[in-house]
């Protein structure tokens, strides 16, 4: 792939029978169920480790084993969305993710369950690249800085319609629910897929890339992989570093063969262009925010304020809300103040929001919460928009199924990496914060509570009145562990939201 611009098969005005909005809608519902299956099994991972006997390593990857598969080929698939048609591709995808979906409902193990989701993730590799790159390739230019603007508003939201999805139905059956939803889902948008959408692709494709798809597959796989596995064994564990040593090489062995073919997967040399550099930082960034929140944010609002998962759900939709608004506005800021400013400010909003909440105390309540919750979701519309439309600018039309698997893969490595980063950080400061008195407590049972907040409380509950000590030092330890976690994670921003503004270009980037 280079970064001369190709033709489209498709003209800019075959936007499919129902033209733009019919477009748009089906790309955004196949989008929602991509995005949506990240962030749903969260709230079923209680039910899950009592149904199944899971332990914590096998919930991490039940939850974890989706997240790898997507960002391990969701690259190379954008690549062949391009070359064999994006919506071809993207409905197979969602035939993959269909039958996976429905097989999971029935699992009986956890392996069986991590399996299934693996291939979930697969199918979610395949659909991902279509929902960008047919907007982008598909809408006249006037139309779509709005296409895009929208698709990430929903890129953006789908977390949280995902996570009210799952409380609603947890709320009623089991978390086997989760998965026939989801499989209904995925059926509902290939055939909208197929009725609304037309079938894009590059022009002129050039021979595949096999040797940048596996290494870039390699090292995405291999760094996702150390991060969970560090996180929960130990960053000295031979098999973590092994797995950061394999990522490494794998980058290295990407960046040599890639200068030196002439139709990489995805040339290393577009990193050297700003507009397409500060997108993929900027949007890497902001998805490591937001899931690492919902990592600890989740627990917040269960574990200290008592919600159920539908009430903890619906506790932070004020985010989508402010999100999507937002994200529609985006375009026309970046018309007015540039690129650069919009890009700056999203970051230093988000950043300032996770401070926020990071001073919150166990008897602080949802209103400080949620104010800093839609301070951050304000940031998230803006940096989330305008980082997206900066990657897809960089690159020609017929490269847009590769501009969108890329920027997929920032927000799936980002994921992991909020969650890694802020999982670990909340974990060793729960465990320094404990109080003294919990290693009076039997073994089995101090053991419970250092391992997580949630165990500490259901020990707490079983001592009766005399827990209640006990379940005071818990919730306490756990906030230590929550504030830390989004100071280190607010630094991290606010490193982005500099960089942004030094080194983003003023005006974005159009490579038409």
């Amino acid at each position: 792939m280079t970064t001369t611009p190709h033709t489209e098969t498709a003209p800019s005005v075959a936007t499919g029978r129902a033209g733009t909005r019919g477009v748009l809608f089906a790309m955004c519902l196949s989008l929602v169920l991509v995005v949506a299956s990240v962030s749903a099994l969260n709230l079923a991972l209680p039910d899950l480790a009592i149904d199944l006997s899971a332990s914590n390593s096998a919930l991490t990857w039940i939850a974890d084993a989706y997240t790898v598969a997507l960002a391990a080929f969701v690259l190379p698939l954008g690549a062949t969305g391009d070359r064999l048609g994006r919506r071809n591709v993207l409905v197979v995808g969602t035939v993959v993710f269909g039958a996976a979906s429905l097989a999971a409902s029935f699992a009986d193990s956890t392996t069986t369950l991590i399996a299934w989701r693996a291939v979930m993730g697969l199918g979610a590799a395949m659909i991902m690249p279509g929902t960008l790159s047919t907007i982008t390739a598909a809408f006249p230019p006037e139309q779509r800085a709005k296409g895009v603007a929208t698709w990430s508003g929903f890129a953006a939201a789908g977390a949280i319609i995902g996570m009210l999805a799952a409380g609603a139905l947890l709320e009623q059956f089991s978390w086997r629910s989760i998965f026939v939803a989801s499989a209904a889902v995925a059926l509902a948008a290939g055939l909208g897929a197929v009725l609304l959408a037309p079938n894009t692709k590059d022009a002129h494709p050039h021979r595949p890339d096999v040797a940048g798809a596996v290494t870039t597959a390699l090292a995405i796989g291999t760094l996702v992989y150390a991060i969970i596995e560090g996180n929960e064994r130990g960053w000295t564990e031979p098999v973590v570093i092994g797995a950061f040593v394999v990522t490494a090489v794998s980058f290295a062995a990407y960046a040599y063969l890639g200068l030196r073919t002439e139709h990489p997967l995805l040339d290393p040399a577009l990193f050297g262009i700003r507009g397409f550099r500060a997108g993929a930082i900027t949007v890497l960034v902001q998805f490591m925010a937001v899931f690492g929140f919902f990592f600890v944010g989740l627990q917040y609002l269960q574990l200290i304020l008592d919600y159920s998962p539908l009430k903890a759900a619906v506790a932070l939709v004020p985010v989508a809300l402010a999100v999507l608004p937002i994200s529609l506005l985006t375009p026309r800021l970046v018309q007015r103040v540039g690129m650069k400013a919009v890009m700056s400010v999203g970051l230093l909003l988000l950043a300032a929001g996770l401070f926020l909440i990071s001073f919150l105390d166990v008897d602080s309540g949802y209103l400080p919460f949620l104010g800093g919750l839609v301070l951050a979701g304000f940031g998230i519309g803006l940096s989330g928009a305008v980082g997206t439309a900066a990657i897809t600018g960089s690159l020609g039309r017929g490269q847009q199924g590769v501009a969108s698997a890329m920027n997929d893969t920032t927000r799936e490595v980002g994921s992991a990496v909020g969650i890694a980063l802020m999982g670990s950080i909340y974990g060793s400061h729960y465990r320094s914060s404990l109080p003294d008195s919990v290693a009076q407590l039997p073994a089995g049972a101090a053991e419970s509570v250092r391992h997580s907040a949630a165990a500490g409380l259901h020990v707490a509950d079983q001592l009766g009145a005399r827990g209640t000590t006990l379940a005071d030092g818990v919730k306490s330890a756990f906030m230590d562990g929550l504030s830390a976690s989004l100071i280190a994670v607010s630094v991290v921003v606010l490193a982005a939201a500099v960089g942004a503004l030094l080194r983003a270009p003023k005006t974005p980037p159009t490579a038409d």
